[in-house]
């Protein structure tokens, strides 16, 4: 007997963050709260690595720099008394490129109303996949439109040693972060896009290792679209464009440098097209994940047509001697 886990009927649009749905770095809510400037802050974080290699580090995880460095903001009482819930409230104030969030209603409509996907229940999530803040990302205007969102996080409170004797006594009298829980790098973005495929995100007991016919995953690389801004994405954009999805680059408008940057992507066969970061209807970039999103759409609705029609098989009928 033929059975699917999932109907492969979702249209996954996965987003990166900064630079990409934003203008900048999503962190500058935070420097302006606590007073702190935004370019020292990023020269110092540039220079940590030397540092540390000059101290005694073999290797450091330079991705992850930014966020120890935020830690050690808070605790020499640069940023004293950040917790998560401040860095949710800070989610508020962050800025979108224009179009967004209107797009991801827009897209969603647009895909429900067109003829034929309704009988598929084809839809549409939207998920984000980021080097950032996942406290800021939960608490900015386009939370209610995202499905998941894979992101940094820090924990407010330290497991001691013995912890788990005594659990009921742990508390955090200061409400601060103090320690990093979970990190996302330029690497292990593609693990993202794994769990995504697999379902790992719906479905708990289904390990991001686990071995899963094709057949048997939540939504195929083949139904994605990856919209992302520069070259630290292209691990992602090489798996989801090698197996069938659809890869998508976008610049701030104006700006030479992004363009090139984007442009250099086209030629190197890393992308399937660039756009302008503007989402409004009728922009090169919303026709473009629309149309993308429409013919993954119609792919899906020929797949399930034709498996439909090879398992029923055609009616009995008279022959004629």
């Amino acid at each position: 007997m033929n059975r699917q886990l999932f109907p492969q009927n979702v249209i996954a649009v996965i987003w990166d963050f900064d630079k990409t749905l934003i203008p900048g770095n999503m962190q500058g809510p935070l420097f302006r709260r606590f007073d702190v400037n935004e370019t020292d802050f990023w020269a110092e974080v540039d220079g940590l690595e030397d540092f540390y290699l000059n101290h005694g580090a073999h290797r450091v995880a330079r991705d992850a720099l930014y966020l120890h460095h935020i830690l050690t903001y808070v605790r020499e009482g640069r940023m004293s008394g950040l917790s998560n819930d401040v860095l949710f409230d800070l989610g508020e104030e962050i800025e979108f490129y224009d179009g967004i969030p209107e797009f991801f209603n827009h897209l969603g409509k647009t895909i429900e109303s067109e003829p034929g996907f309704a009988e598929h229940q084809i839809l549409v999530e939207h998920y984000v996949v980021s080097t950032g803040l996942r406290q800021m990302i939960m608490g900015s205007s386009i939370a209610p439109y995202l499905s998941e969102v894979w992101a940094c996080e820090f924990a407010e409170l330290v497991a001691p040693p013995g912890y788990a004797a005594g659990q009921e006594a742990l508390f955090s009298p200061d409400r601060e972060i103090s320690q990093l829980v979970y990190t996302i790098d330029n690497t292990t973005k593609t693990r993202a896009i794994f769990e995504i495929n697999k379902g790992t995100n719906r479905n708990p007991t289904i390990d991001v290792n686990s071995k899963l016919a094709p057949e048997d995953r939540r939504v195929p690389f083949q139904n994605m679209i990856y919209v992302a801004d520069g070259p630290s994405d292209v691990p992602v954009f090489s798996v989801v464009g090698a197996n069938g999805g659809k890869t998508y680059a976008v610049y701030r408008p104006g700006s030479e440098v992004e363009f090139g940057q984007a442009n250099r992507l086209l030629e190197q066969d890393r992308i399937d097209a660039f756009g302008e970061a503007d989402y409004t209807a009728g922009s090169q970039t919303s026709m473009w994940i629309t149309s993308a999103a429409r013919r993954i759409g119609h792919r899906i609705v020929r797949d399930r047509e034709e498996t439909l029609a090879e398992r029923v098989g055609l009616p009995p009928r008279h022959v004629d001697d």
